[in-house]
């Protein structure tokens, strides 16, 4: 790859815009679709809860497909925004399908439209946060470049929160769930072909050499043995378990166990507001003390701030406030830190394959991701249900008590293991600065021409011995 020029805050702004309604989309999927389908729609806890994880294991199968597409084939525009430009539609459609449903629903409904669903939304993902990665080789602007990302993700998730909160206070009765899911679904629909104009308009793409193809045993041989890819992708899977339980049970927890159902969204909206505010914190403090660590940092700070709010009064609104305040702070941290993070573990794939298979490595990432948040909705759901949880209300003390530990137990102790497991990541700023120079070499001095020279020339550089693992070859 030739060298990359600079990105400015402009065109890094204009590559994150369609973080807006991706994000505005995949909130409701954890925390409004599951109910409103389980509950208003009258499938069923169990069976929506169902449906969501077997939709996300069907989207962690579509992840690594897609993602070696959008590797494999680029067109005249580039790598990505092509791909990006393509999965609008598909979203827009299912988008309706899901958002705008006619009573009466069945299961078969709800299952093809999600599954339609997540193949434009993989698509996009994908294909959006390669792109990212591809557009700096700096260790601390990678950080900025996802930072922003997971911005405007946050921006776009307290805009879409904003919808219900605005229903919710302006209706006398109470608002029902159909008004509040459609005021979302169209939110959506409009806003996610104007952005995805706007990045494809403004923001760069820049070229690479052709590649050289190594058997994809080979190439898939690499991925097993990349032990800093495996704990990246650990670390992701617990940090995403720990939100998708709160998400997934958050607007039942807020109006049964807390008490308050006219609050419910604008206290939702309280958490993504400080998780936005606290991202140039993070950023930061990742400059200053390295990505890894400060995901640690981010994550203890999350594990000791969620179980504040076994302590406070039920019913009290500014009490749930302060505890959505404390917890949301820590929220953007762990994503954009882990993308940033595989960014730098990319590289290490390309100094020994001689491939950037950016699109493969984020699938993987987002494979996790959604592994998450299968589980939290698959287990949560019907443990609920086992609990005899009743979404209505009538609930006994005992069974909100049980609730109440389950929300706050099971994500910290995921967080703390998330902690855990990055604290020692060896890829920090030094050796990736080591790592590049590597790759400077290997693209300067050698120019290989088929895969055994592509191999060959991976051996002379890495032989110097940098980050890359060598182990098995």
């Amino acid at each position: 790859m030739q060298q990359k020029k600079n990105v400015t805050r402009w065109q890094i702004g204009a590559y994150a815009l369609p973080s807006i309604p991706m994000s505005a989309l995949g909130l409701p999927i954890v925390v409004y679709l599951p109910p409103f389908y389980g509950h208003e729609m009258g499938l069923g806890l169990t069976v929506a809860g169902t449906i969501f994880m077997l939709a996300r294991f069907w989207d962690v199968f579509t992840d690594p497909v897609l993602g070696m597409v959008s590797d494999r084939f680029p067109s005249r525009w580039g790598r990505r925004r092509h791909w990006i430009v393509l999965s609008t539609p598909i979203l827009l459609v299912a988008g309706y399908m899901l958002f705008m449903p006619s009573p009466p629903v069945t299961w078969v409904y709800l299952a093809v439209w999600m599954f339609v669903l997540y193949i434009g939304w993989t698509l996009l993902t994908i294909s959006h946060m390669s792109w990212g990665a591809e557009l700096s080789e700096d260790y601390d602007e990678r950080s900025t470049i996802q930072g922003m990302r997971e911005f405007l993700l946050i921006l776009g998730m307290f805009a879409v929160l904003a919808l219900p909160a605005i229903i919710e206070m302006m209706a006398e009765d109470g608002a029902g769930g159909r008004e509040k899911v459609a005021a979302m679904g169209w939110f959506i629909l409009i806003l996610l072909p104007i952005t995805v104009a706007l990045a494809v308009w403004k923001a760069p793409e820049f070229k690479s050499v052709p590649q050289a193809q190594i058997p994809w045993q080979k190439a898939w041989a690499i991925i097993a043995r990349n032990r800093l890819l495996q704990r990246v992708l650990l670390a992701d899977l617990l940090v995403n378990i720990a939100p998708a339980i709160t998400g997934s049970l958050y607007i039942f927890f807020a109006i049964h166990v807390m008490e308050l159902p006219r609050h419910a969204s604008l206290l939702l909206l309280v958490y993504f507001i400080f998780g936005f505010v606290g991202i140039p914190f993070w950023i930061r403090l990742s400059h200053m003390a390295g990505k890894h660590k400060t995901l640690s940092i981010a994550m203890v700070y999350g594990a000791v701030a969620l179980p504040l709010v076994i302590f406070f009064p039920r019913g009290e609104f500014w009490w749930l406030f302060l505890g959505n305040s404390l917890y949301g702070i820590a929220y953007g941290a762990g994503s954009f830190l882990l993308r940033s993070i595989m960014a730098d573990v990319i590289d290490t794939d390309y100094l020994k394959s001689g491939q950037r298979r950016t699109g493969l490595y984020y699938s993987l990432l987002t494979m996790t991701a959604k592994i998450g948040a299968a589980l939290a909705v698959g287990i949560t759901y019907p443990i609920l249900d086992y609990i005899g949880f009743m979404p209505g209300g009538g609930n006994s003390p005992e069974t909100l008590n049980q609730f109440m530990a389950m929300y706050v137990t099971l994500p910290a102790i995921t967080m703390l293991v998330a902690a855990f497991v990055m604290w020692g990541f060896p890829l920090d700023k030094a050796a990736q600065e080591k790592l590049r120079a590597e790759i400077r070499a290997l693209e300067g001095e050698h120019k290989p021409h088929d895969a055994a020279d592509a191999a060959a020339a991976v051996v002379q550089v890495g032989s110097a011995g940098g980050i890359v693992d060598r182990s098995g070859d």
